[in-house]
């Protein structure tokens, strides 16, 4: 088999190569690296074996590094070795790929996106410009330690006309500017370091050869640029202008469904803490034939998609009018084919009810039916839900004269939360539930909400917060992902007045 060195990209998992992902989630074994994106080893198969560095804390020793890639890439198994940023770019792909060179072990080279252009143009810094910069430099600021002296030329990069990019030098920044400033460059250059590049946590410190070493509170992994093009960061920045950006939300749904929400926060510029306190559980059941009702009703995306694990597909929905609780299951119905002929403007059961109510009216007008002659406008129905779901619509159409049955396809159970992800989501500034349970069972694993704006999608999860002894701040209108994001930029937006 074949060893793959692969560049995981400078943080943003949005930037990781279609490439990479493949590998990822086909290798047998994963090395892994300290900075490599959050949340793209979520999931894998992979032995998962981390081989991280960090300046000033545990080491794995390069050589040890050397022997598990070797031994690993021996065992005829598919081996990933995943590194920050791109792998021969600082990242000492060169010096591994040579290793297993000299073992006759086969290797693949996938680039990544290097920090060293990613963090600039996150802060809105070009590292080349048609007028400002023609060249561009890549320069590590934390040489071997072993070696007895530097292998840089100072007096040939201060000269470099161009801008010149520094990686891990954030402790070297005092001698990198002397330096410079010695060999000829302006001290009034400007400069800009990138702290956690491409992150929605990133820093930008904008300010001048003669100045950014006495600038205090810059922290590593950070990116420096020293070049006029530094300067164009005042007229080009945009990550910063994002309407999330500087907030940190926490989402509490289960954490199959709380990827798309986390995505769309993340692309406002929200730090996104996934703390998933349910999950979702298939039950064994036998679903009736569908095609014996007048009416489907489905209550949820899950809801959808466990459904159509018990049905052939969309022909069995044939002559059967279907109706969707809100539009994110409209959404998860259409996937499977099938366009609902009901879906409601509050995803609530009430709004659901209130849509069959105005379907048949609309019908009944159609037909010239007498509104006196009793007959239920549905005369069977099924609803596709959760175990414990409320009975508000089941109740609702049984008043109405429908013979209703239930076909509960899964059920919701507690996710155990760790202290790290309890103690992030107590830190947030927000925190999201887009249910009852998922409130039920955030408290229930010991969470602490007494810091963070609480955002609740709807009348059933805000009345259960009450009942936990927690005042939502905000409910979504309407009842959907769509809405809750709308109230939380609201919310963001007048409180950053």
């Amino acid at each position: 088999m074949t060893v793959f060195l692969v560049g995981a990209g400078p943080g943003d998992p949005g930037l990781l190569t279609v490439r990479a992902r493949e590998l990822i989630d086909s290798a047998d074994v994963i090395l892994y690296d300290r900075l490599i994106p959050p949340g793209i080893l979520d999931g894998v198969q992979a032995e998962l074996v981390y081989v991280g560095k960090q300046g000033g804390g545990p080491q794995m020793p390069q050589e040890e590094i050397d022997r598990l890639l070797v031994q690993y890439g021996s065992g005829g198994r598919s081996v990933v070795r995943l590194k920050g940023g791109d792998p021969f770019v600082f990242g000492r792909g060169g010096e591994e790929a040579l290793v297993l060179r000299q073992a006759g072990i086969p290797f693949e080279v996938v680039p990544g996106i290097t920090a060293g252009i990613a963090a600039p143009a996150y802060a809105g810094v070009p590292v080349t410009h048609r007028e400002l910069a023609s060249g561009v430099a890549f320069v590590t600021g934390h040489e071997n330690p072993s070696k007895p002296e530097t292998a840089l030329d100072w007096p040939a990069l201060a000269a470099f006309p161009g801008t010149l990019v520094f990686y891990m030098g954030v402790k070297a920044l005092p001698r990198i500017a002397s330096q410079l400033i010695a060999g000829g460059r302006a001290a009034d250059e400007p400069v800009a370091v990138v702290e956690q590049g491409t992150l929605p946590g990133q820093k930008t410190v904008l300010s001048t050869l003669a100045e950014i070493g006495s600038v205090e509170g810059i922290r590593a992994p950070a990116i420096t640029l020293v070049g006029p093009v530094a300067a164009l960061r005042e007229q080009l920045a945009w990550l910063e202008t994002r309407p999330l950006y500087g907030r940190t939300v926490a989402v509490t749904r289960a954490r199959a469904q709380a990827s798309a929400l986390a995505a769309r926060l993340r692309a406002l510029g929200a730090s996104v803490v996934e703390a998933p306190a349910i999950r979702t559980q298939a039950l064994d059941v036998t679903v009736p034939d569908v095609r014996g009702y007048d009416l489907l009703c489905v209550t949820s995306p899950t809801g959808a998609d466990q459904l159509f694990t018990h049905l052939r597909d969309a022909r069995d929905l044939a002559g059967v009018t279907v109706a969707a609780i809100g539009p994110g299951t409209a959404r998860a119905l259409h996937a499977h084919g099938i366009d609902a002929d009901i879906v409601p403007q509050r995803a609530v059961a009430e709004g659901l009810v209130e849509a069959l109510d105005a379907h048949a009216a609309a019908a009944a007008t159609l037909r010239a039916t007498p509104a006196s002659s009793g007959a239920p406008a549905f005369q069977r129905v099924l609803v596709a839900r959760a175990a414990e779901g409320r009975d508000v619509l089941i109740d609702a159409l049984r008043e109405r004269g429908s013979e209703v049955d239930v076909v509960a396809l899964y059920e919701t159970v507690p996710e155990p939360l760790d202290d790290d992800a309890r103690a992030a989501a107590a830190a947030a500034d927000y925190v999201l539930f887009t249910s009852a349970s998922s409130a039920r069972f955030f408290a229930a694993a010991g969470g602490s909400l007494d810091g963070p704006r609480l955002v609740s999608i709807g009348p059933a999860t805000s009345a259960e917060l009450r009942g936990l002894g927690w005042e939502p701040d905000l409910e979504a209108d309407p009842h959907t992902p769509d809405g809750l994001i709308a109230a939380l930029l609201a919310d963001a937006v007048t409180s950053a007045a």
